[in-house]
């Protein structure tokens, strides 16, 4: 994991250079590899916080995470990528591991509830995750609603 710096940011704490950097990675991800045409800025990124790790000045996986209140009635997160490129570095593990301590460090919980695409339910189950049992179409991608609690 040489070279990798994470981070944390609310929306008004990234810079410009941040703010183009993660959304070129999250278009990278989920409008073009996975063929899903969506309007991604989707009006949420002010109120979310944004982790990400960066090395040589490329986001190398990032997510959004939310308070309580805003997507759920729990904490969430989502936008959660690791880029093709760096996808043998387990990174993605490191990303949500840095992100469910976060939850539990600024909002005093561990109560989480996420959309996950229906190919990653098993490893999202490596962090306490359960299928609440709604399935669901987000974008043509199959998807279940999971909760950790």
């Amino acid at each position: 994991m040489e070279n990798i710096t994470w981070s944390i940011k609310s929306f008004e704490e990234l810079s410009t250079k941040e703010l183009y950097e993660i959304l070129k990675a999250r278009q990278e991800v989920f409008v073009v590899e996975q063929t899903c045409y969506y309007l991604d800025a989707d009006g949420s990124d002010e109120k979310a916080l944004h982790l990400w790790a960066e090395k040589q000045g490329k986001i190398v996986a990032y997510c959004r995470i939310f308070s309580q209140g805003i997507k759920y009635p729990e904490t969430s997160i989502g936008r959660v990528l690791t880029h093709p490129e760096f996808r043998n570095l387990q990174l993605g593990k490191i990303l949500m591991k840095f992100a469910l301590q976060a939850i539990e460090i600024r909002f005093k919980t561990k109560e989480c509830r996420i959309s996950a695409q229906d190919y990653l339910l098993d490893f999202y189950k490596n962090f306490g995750f359960t299928d609440t049992g709604k399935k669901y179409l987000e974008d043509d991608i199959p998807h279940t609603e999971m909760v950790r609690i």
